[in-house]
């Protein structure tokens, strides 16, 4: 019979649904995943922080499944694991809708100049003009990344009226290749970042992008903080050579709390938040594993599949 290591935390969403030929253990304490570990055949080891999760993953040499609810697992040991032979599944559409959400919000906090609103009423300081003025429709958007969430993020602008354009390998209407996009950086008021963390998208964004930018264009980043070029990106951000950034994502995280990003009037820090701004994560989770254990004892594949290889 397969045994299952995972949270308890989850327990309650997964024990009444779990097929009756898995044997489901659970473990409350980073010591116990540990002891656990090298029983699992299917693993859900996820943890706030990485470094046990790595550990659990090198102690559990009977591991066939790994399921996760990160997107981005670029710190697991993809060697060993493609050498054990694993299959992994990630959260990937998890937080989709909550991050697109967090997007537009991002958006429309810079265009109205949100956050002197919200500093006037701490200040009980009634305004009598608008520190923004800036309109999402007519504006024009570079979406890079076009996975789950660069989905749901296209249709929301949309919305808006803002016209928006997906880089995307195989091309298309509307469409940039990855060839293609930093020649037309100049045409955009928008620069959203949805790319999965690879050694092909690490600093992607630095000194000569962020050069190419409109001057009033704003940087949104909701995929990693190694995407961009952090020091480049303060420097354009201190010489107003672009309009502004909203930050979900920051190298490292937590950002020091002497960094100059904290400071900066057109930066906009929201602490890796966005995917947490949702009640439904476990649940979708939950939905997500129980169905992917039905397929499991099935003999039929599991999904969403990352791509150890790859890396997303």
């Amino acid at each position: 019979m397969p045994v299952a290591v995972l949270s308890a935390l989850v327990r309650p969403l997964v024990e009444p649904h779990l097929p009756d030929s898995i044997e489901a253990k659970y473990f409350t304490s980073v010591e116990e995943l540990l002891e656990l570990a090298p029983e699992a055949e299917i693993g859900w080891f996820d943890l706030d922080k990485k470094e046990p999760m790595v550990e659990a993953v090198k102690l559990a040499t009977r591991m066939k499944w790994m399921s996760s609810i990160y997107a981005g697992l670029d710190f697991l040991p993809h060697e060993l694991m493609l050498e054990r032979g694993v299959t992994v599944t990630n959260g990937v559409g998890i937080n989709a809708i909550t991050i697109a959400e967090y997007v537009v919000m991002g958006m429309l906090v810079h265009a109205k100049g949100y956050r002197d609103v919200v500093r006037a009423q701490e200040k009980h300081d009634w305004l009598v003009d608008s520190p923004g003025k800036v309109e999402l429709a007519g504006s024009k958007a570079l979406l890079l990344g076009y996975g789950a969430i660069g989905k749901l993020i296209k249709p929301r602008l949309e919305a808006f009226d803002v016209d928006v354009t997906v880089v995307r390998r195989s091309g298309g209407e509307g469409v940039l290749t990855p060839d293609q996009w930093r020649s037309e950086l100049g045409t955009f008021d928008w620069v959203i970042l949805a790319v999965p963390a690879t050694p092909e998208t690490t600093g992607m964004i630095g000194k000569d992008e962020l050069a190419a930018m409109k001057s009033d264009a704003v940087l949104i980043n909701i995929a990693r903080g190694e995407v961009v070029d952090q020091p480049a990106l303060v420097e354009a951000l201190e010489s107003k050579a672009i309009g502004g950034a909203f930050l979900d994502v920051t190298t490292p995280e937590p950002l020091p709390a002497d960094h100059p990003l904290w400071s900066l009037d057109n930066a906009h820090v929201t602490m890796h938040l966005s995917g947490r701004a949702q009640t439904k994560m476990f649940q979708r989770s939950a939905e997500r594993f129980i169905q992917n254990c039905r397929r499991y004892v099935a003999g039929e594949p599991v999904e969403p599949q990352f791509d150890l290889t790859l890396g997303y």
